[in-house]
């Protein structure tokens, strides 16, 4: 079951930075937000950049929710990893 866990956790982890950065490469592209992918990424990603983007200072046009977001997801499941490996 442990195993199980480990797995799940690398995965979630893997998805979760695909699916942000998804949605970094579809913001530089003329795709509308109406396209399946487009309104699948929002949806997936929303949850986690939503609450960053409120905390972060606004710096013009940059938009720096998905890099912090990747980290903490990093940070989140190293911890998680090593928690349940030990």
């Amino acid at each position: 079951m442990n195993e199980f866990i480990l797995r799940f956790v690398e995965v979630l982890g893997i998805i979760l930075h695909v699916a942000i950065l998804g949605r970094v490469i579809i913001s530089w592209l003329p795709i509308s937000a109406e396209h399946p992918i487009s309104v699948i990424l929002h949806q997936v990603t929303e949850p986690i950049l939503g609450p960053i983007r409120a905390v972060l200072p606004k710096l013009g046009m940059l938009d720096f929710s998905p890099i912090v977001a990747i980290l903490l997801i990093v940070v989140i499941q190293n911890v998680l990893l090593r928690m349940l490996s030990a």
